[in-house]
Formats: structure tokens, C-alpha cells, sequence
């Protein structure tokens, strides 16, 4: 049976971008935090950002679910050009706020979209966050793989742990392979076989999403010990 954590709608208008989100807080904290925010369709209420929250939080590890600039101002909708900037100033915020609560690490990761900001916010800020956790990045749109997204990814010096589906459109696990080569930082891939761009998250069962959040926290803490 699932325990569903206590978890607190967060603000810190005082930034600029300001930071919206949802906070898990732990029983039992470890002293570590990780930022963790949505792809360009989604928000920070999206199954896959929730299950990972409790999962980690359970663990000791707080979290914050934040919505990215763009989608405080749109409800709905991607991205608009322009918006990306921003969105990555947005993110940094979310890292400095939870830093003033967390006397440890803190960790920022994405889906999709918001896990390739991440990555090209640290890739200018090294020291930002402790590592970085990358679920499903979008190495390019589907069916177009001429047009990879992969520029920043040699100036990445933070250590970087990626999860990838094995039937995401937004890229291959053999081309996921090769890029992560081009990092210089420490970097490890967990693939989950079978699983598209959400990693099944959003029609897989309470008990699946369970263990696909175990199973990330499990390869995620050793990498990070």
C-alpha cells in the first residue's frame, strides 16, 4: 500500500523570476534536496515529478516540484520562443530558495524539457547544484535526428544521471549512449525497457510507477554517495 507524504504549495516571490511549486519535506531528513521541474506540455503536478517526490522524500531527501516561468504565465501550451532564458533563470531561483532550507546538496533535474534547461544552466553555472537528474531527455524531436540538441553538452561538468525509455521518439538508448560520451563530467544511464517519452508513468499502475520510483532512487543514491 502507498503512504502518500505531506507535501506544502511553496512561493518565493521575493525572486525574479519568482519560485512556484509544490515542497516535500521528509520525516527523517538526510540534509540533501533536489529541484526536480516538468517538460514543455506539463506542470509541476505531472504522475512522473509526484512519484518521484514521494519516493525521495520517503528516503530522506526533500523535494521541490516547481513550475517552470513559462507555464506561471500559461496555464497550458509550450513554450514560446524566447521563453527558454528565462525559464533557466527560473530553475537557478528554485535552486537558491531551497538551498536557504537544505544544509546539504542540492540536486536539479527535469523531464524533457525541463531536464534539458537543467543541463544548459549548468552547463554555464557548474557549481550550481550537486548533480543533475535527467529523466527522458529530448536529444531531438521525434522522427527528425538530424536535429540534435546537443550543443552545451561538452561544457557539462556537473555529474549527471539520466533515465531514458528504450521507446522514446525523442531519442534512441544507442543515441543516448553515444552523446553522453561528449560530457566530461561523471555521468551514468538507467534505461527502462519498454517505456516512451513519460516513462509510462502516466498509464502504468500505481504498483509499476512505485517501482520504476524505487528503482531510479536505487541507482540514484549510490551514484551520488
Amino acid at each position: 500500500m502507498r503512504i502518500h507524504l505531506d507535501f506544502t504549495d511553496f512561493f518565493d516571490d521575493s525572486l525574479d523570476p519568482p519560485v512556484r511549486g509544490h515542497l516535500h519535506l521528509p520525516r527523517t531528513p538526510s540534509g540533501d534536496a533536489l529541484v526536480i521541474t516538468h517538460g514543455a506540455g506539463s506542470n509541476a503536478r505531472a504522475p512522473l515529478l509526484f512519484g518521484l517526490a514521494e519516493t525521495f522524500s520517503a528516503a530522506g531527501i526533500a523535494v521541490l516540484r516547481c513550475d517552470l516561468p513559462f507555464r506561471q504565465r500559461h496555464p497550458h501550451g509550450p513554450p514560446r520562443p524566447g521563453d527558454s532564458t528565462q525559464d533557466r533563470e527560473g530553475l537557478k531561483n528554485a535552486v537558491i530558495a531551497v538551498q536557504k532550507l537544505s544544509p546539504g546538496r542540492v540536486f536539479l533535474g527535469g523531464h524533457s524539457y525541463g531536464g534539458r534547461q537543467a543541463s544548459m544552466l549548468s552547463a554555464v553555472e557548474p557549481d550550481l547544484a550537486g548533480g543533475l537528474l535527467l529523466l527522458c531527455y529530448p536529444l531531438h524531436p521525434p522522427r527528425k535526428p538530424t536535429q540534435m540538441r546537443t550543443q552545451h553538452l561538452p561544457k557539462l561538468h556537473t555529474p549527471t544521471f539520466f533515465v531514458h525509455g528504450t521507446r522514446d521518439p525523442f531519442g534512441s538508448i544507442s543515441e543516448l549512449e553515444e552523446v553522453i560520451k561528449l560530457i566530461p563530467a561523471r555521468t551514468r544511464l538507467v534505461k527502462v525497457e519498454g517505456a516512451g517519452h513519460d516513462l509510462n508513468f502516466a498509464k502504468g499502475t500505481e504498483d509499476t510507477r512505485n517501482h520504476l520510483a524505487a528503482l531510479i532512487l536505487g541507482a540514484f543514491q549510490p551514484f551520488f554517495s
